[in-house]
């Protein structure tokens, strides 16, 4: 490897923790904002509301599928070009989604726009890494981890405010303003040019994309229910090709991804634990909705209202998340967010029509608090301990994976669902929901359990806690 232009950390850059947040936020947004419009994009193009949900699977196969190739392409020719360049196509392709004339040329936009959002996410995390000091770390990733937390519980709102004020097209065309804004942002803020001349490890991509390509299908699949056997099958497959795709890396001569960073303690503990959390906590603002108006029969302005108590949450706590990690270290405040997430599930899964609304507003509350709180100290510990020359493997490997989590976490959901409503046919109603609540709560304690083994001063540099 030659040629390698070096970037140091030079300290807390907010400006750019900003920036990068913002392009996250376009990236997460897009994910799941097209649920609402649905109705609307199948009434303009003459088809079934069901199959405008080939456009949203669309995007997240993209999305998966780029991540790896834009870590090599980071490394390659400088992450500020590629950042630079995937916010300018994201950009264009949202405008070719808002023209789109039919739901083949929705589709195909949407691809190109996952392909884009694919490599801006994660290559913008990697400029903010790379950027900021062990001791700063905790801050900056406070700030470019709300995007996640938000998007899933503000995107339906968001998508049926736009929708019933406008129009759909205006989901894409708000993209625009934003789009450009960023784009001049990085121009004048990203200085990390950082390259590596390393030649594409193509038998690496492609069996990395084969195996995020089985998950997302197959996670959709299994979701669509009429479709399952196939999911399943895809799944396996997609673990076949993963298990090749980790014997290569660990014996290719240039690897696309350095797989041995699974071998830092706090990363693997971090993208283990995290994945389940990452998985649980996506999960409920999808199944809320469902248990709010389906369940319990409230008006959609009152499931809104309920599910919003979610985005307090996780901006309530933002101001003392960092300061409780410093006090008490990763571990105990991981296990604690862990432990208050499965005890809110469970809360979830008892009420029933007579549950006062002031009571589901605050569970719902402390939900999203202990969300925010797990999200923020899983994306902080994960790259405590990376080395820096690492750093691109480390980060492109996290985003892959919250990806996948982030797609299994509705497909989860959606699957107890639909199994549990045949067996709790003619009796308690609400039964599949508590089944669906319960059912991720249980998977929630493995997240914890797996913490429990990390060592209490783990990350304590992060953390500013001298080690004990």
């Amino acid at each position: 490897m030659t040629g390698s232009r070096e970037t140091h950390a030079r300290g807390w850059q907010p400006g750019v923790a900003l920036l990068v947040a913002v392009t996250l936020s376009m990236e997460h947004l897009d994910g799941t904002i097209l649920v609402t419009a649905a109705p609307q994009i199948a009434a303009d193009f003459g088809t079934a509301s069901a199959d405008v949900n080939l456009a949203m699977t669309a995007y997240l196969i993209a999305v998966a599928c780029a991540i790896p190739l834009g870590g090599w392409l980071a490394s390659r020719f400088g992450a500020r070009l590629v950042f630079c360049s995937s916010i300018a196509l994201f950009t264009v392709a949202s405008v070719a989604c808002a023209l789109s004339g039919s739901l083949f040329a929705l589709t195909a936009a949407r691809v190109v726009q996952g392909i884009a959002g694919g490599m801006m996410a994660p290559v913008g995390r990697l400029i903010v890494l790379r950027g900021t000091e062990k001791g700063e770390l905790l801050r900056a990733i406070a700030l470019i981890t709300w995007p996640a937390l938000l998007a899933p519980v503000l995107a339906p709102a968001l998508g049926g405010v736009i929708t019933e004020l406008f129009s759909w097209h205006w989901i894409f065309l708000i993209n625009v303003p934003v789009g450009i804004a960023a784009f001049v942002a990085a121009l004048v803020l990203v200085r990390d040019n950082n390259r590596v001349r390393v030649p594409l490890d193509w038998r690496g991509l492609l069996l990395l994309t084969g195996t995020a390509l089985g998950v997302m299908a197959g996670v959709e699949l299994v979701a669509a229910g009429d479709a399952a056997l196939y999911g399943i099958a895809a799944l396996i497959g997609a673990m076949a090709l993963g298990a090749a795709a980790t014997w290569w890396l660990l014996r290719a001569p240039a690897p696309l991804l350095d797989v041995r960073v699974l071998q830092t303690h706090t990363f693997r503990a971090s993208n283990t634990g995290g994945f389940v959390f990452r998985l649980v906590v996506s999960s409920v603002p999808f199944l809320l909705p469902l248990l709010f108006q389906d369940g319990l029969g409230w008006s959609p302005i009152e499931s809104g209202l309920a599910v919003t108590a979610v985005f307090i949450g996780n901006i309530g706590i933002k101001p003392l998340t960092s300061p409780v990690l410093r006090r008490w270290g990763f571990r105990s405040v991981i296990i604690a967010a862990g432990a208050g997430s499965i005890l809110c599930l469970i809360a979830f899964s008892l009420f029933s029509a007579t549950t006062p609304f002031w009571l589901v507003f605050a569970v719902a509350v402390l939900s999203g608090a202990f969300r925010s709180t797990g999200f923020t100290a899983y994306n902080s510990m994960q790259f405590a301990d990376v080395a820096k020359s690492q750093l691109p493997s480390a980060n492109t490997l996290s985003a892959t994976l919250a990806q996948l989590a982030t797609g299994l976490g509705i497909a989860v959901g959606a699957t107890v669902l639909r199994v549990a409503q045949p067996i709790f046919e003619g009796a308690d109603e609400l039964a599949p929901y508590r089944a669906a609540f319960v059912a991720v709560a249980a998977l929630c304690v493995a997240s914890v359990l797996n913490t429990i083994r990390l060592a209490p001063d783990a990350a304590a540099d992060v953390a500013r806690r001298p080690a004990r």
